[in-house]
């Protein structure tokens, strides 16, 4: 794998492990998320969310040691961000709040394409 793209693989896995354990835990203890979850009509789901994400962060981390943990913890977590980018569309959310899911889902999508590819 060439230099950059390897840096440019590194950043990408730790930032998004390090956004999806910071999304896991306030959709696990935030106020807040319970509300935006109710507003999603998905409130039973809201802890399921959080601990997929949690599992998510701690499984690419885990790739450092294991590339089928990190092909299967970003294959996952970029699914979430489909089903979190059409949930916004499906409630009218405006593309801007939709950005997030869509800027992840990107993100993952290459940390799993350069894991299948490159291990």
């Amino acid at each position: 794998m060439g230099t950059s793209v390897q840096i440019t693989f590194e950043i990408a896995r730790s930032a998004s492990a390090a956004a999806f354990l910071g999304y896991g835990i306030a959709r696990l203890a935030s106020e807040r998320m319970d509300a935006e979850f109710r507003r999603y009509g998905l409130a039973k789901f809201r802890r399921l969310v959080g601990a997929l994400e949690c599992l998510g962060a701690l499984g690419r981390l885990a790739g450092h040691f294991g590339r089928p943990v990190l092909v299967l913890a970003a294959a996952c977590v970029a699914l979430l961000m489909v089903l979190a980018a059409v949930t916004r569309v499906r409630i009218g959310d405006s593309f801007a709040q939709a950005l997030p899911a869509i800027v992840l889902f990107v993100v993952n999508a290459f940390v799993l394409g350069v894991a299948v590819t490159q291990g």
